[in-house]
């Protein structure tokens, strides 16, 4: 396997997105300390003001990729970019709740911004058959350029003062900029014109494709069984070492890296996409099951199958991955795949915000029926995906101007190479 995409778009993807997840890293594993610790504010203000902000992330979704398809996807993402590259220097000047709403809602809307051009310059830049391989290197490149700058992070953690703190935010203001100017290298994706009649946000009238972007997020809350579910889990209902939970999530990244765009072979064509998400929800039912087991069991007992479970989840999170590119692409007509890749990110955004409240009120809450619950979620969203994909072969999306116009799906693209 390449560690790198060949020369072209594709690699120019890769390294920009190296460079700005590096930052992202930065800020993810000392933000919660940054605005406690230096800015003064209580644990839940900060919850306040990041709900909020993942709320605005959501909304402008959808309407982010459609700037992305009339403008131009490179210049809204080069602009996204050096936003918020000034947005998060902005963060210095925050002292209140007022304050961290303002500049992290503003933020959230240029990371949306940037998340809908990024879809539609894949789209525009990268051959059909590339585009779901390109994703999946994405994905492990963010996964390597997250575990970077959590590192690096550690640093500032570890001085714990607002000089260090400042520095950091710094430097992943300065990732933002500098992914911008190599996003540059790029090639130009020419804007499509606005339909001249219908709606203009013609993503929000594909129900079929809503379908799936609701089922698709909300499967995507297993994400959040290893990052919250699953250490507090492993702290207080089980023998195992507390060392599991780095080590699971270690685990999870090599896994992630190491067979991400392996693992985006089995999403190479639209119905196999559809299997991918089914076999994706067996996968993770598998691996609630085995953490359940393990608060039963002596220490060996609960590791081996905290280990196993962890596993099982990693692989139904490749599936998973694989699946939603590989649909979202297929699905989206020619002129519109910005608006429709940024309603595939409004999924994960609301999964994201659900997954919270559900993943602990069900794990721990209810403990190992709880966890039941969860695997026959999942299994069920699993098997969901495959019948909606076949109900959107059957109903083509609306082009204003053009009457119906036919899916790529249905005509067999194959989109993975």
């Amino acid at each position: 396997m390449r560690l790198l995409p060949l020369p072209g778009p594709s690699r120019v993807l890769t390294v920009g997105t190296l460079v700005k997840t590096v930052g992202r890293g930065l800020w993810l594993v000392a933000s919660a300390l940054f605005l406690t610790r230096s800015v003064g504010l209580s644990a839940t203000q900060v919850g306040i003001g990041l709900t909020i902000s993942a709320l605005v992330g959501v909304l402008a979704s959808t309407p982010s990729g459609y700037l992305a398809d009339r403008v131009g996807p490179r210049g809204v993402q080069v602009g996204a970019l050096f936003a918020a590259g000034t947005l998060t220097i902005g963060l210095i000047a925050v002292r209140s709740l007022p304050t961290l709403v303002l500049v992290g809602a503003a933020t959230a809307l240029a990371d949306a911004i940037e998340r809908g051009a990024r879809g539609a310059l894949i789209a525009g830049a990268i051959p059909a058959g590339e585009r779901v391989r390109t994703r999946a290197y994405l994905r492990a490149t963010t996964n390597v350029g997250i575990s970077v700058g959590a590192v690096l992070g550690g640093f500032a953690i570890a001085a714990d003062t607002r000089t260090a703190y400042v520095a950091l935010i710094l430097a992943s203001a300065a990732t933002s900029l500098a992914a911008a100017v190599i996003f540059l290298r790029l090639p130009t994706v020419a804007p499509v014109a606005a339909p001249a009649h219908g709606p203009r946000l013609v993503a929000l009238r594909d129900r079929p494709f809503l379908a799936f972007t609701l089922v698709d997020g909300l499967m995507s809350m297993h994400f959040s069984l290893l990052t919250i579910a699953l250490p507090l889990w492993i702290a207080g209902h089980t023998r195992a070492p507390a060392w599991m939970i780095s080590a699971l999530t270690l685990v999870n990244t090599v896994l992630v890296v190491l067979l991400q765009v392996r693992a985006a072979r089995t999403a190479a064509t639209v119905p196999g996409a559809a299997r991918a998400a089914r076999r994706a929800g067996v996968a993770i039912a598998l691996a609630c099951v085995l953490f359940a087991a393990s608060g039963a069991l002596p220490t060996a007992g609960a590791v081996s199958l905290l280990g196993l479970g962890a596993v099982a989840h990693v692989t139904g999170e490749l599936w998973h991955s694989a699946a939603g590119w590989g649909i979202s692409f297929g699905l989206a007509p020619a002129d519109a795949q910005g608006q429709y890749q940024g309603a595939y990110g409004m999924g994960y955004e609301l999964g994201k915000m659900l997954a919270p409240v559900v993943v602990t009120s069900l794990a721990l809450g209810w403990g190992v029926p709880g966890w039941l619950v969860l695997g026959a979620l999942f299994l069920l969203l699993g098997a969901l995906v495959p019948p909606v994909v076949r109900w959107a072969g059957r109903t083509p999306p609306r082009e204003a101007g053009a009457g119906l116009v036919t899916r790529p799906a249905e005509r067999g693209v194959n989109l993975a190479g």
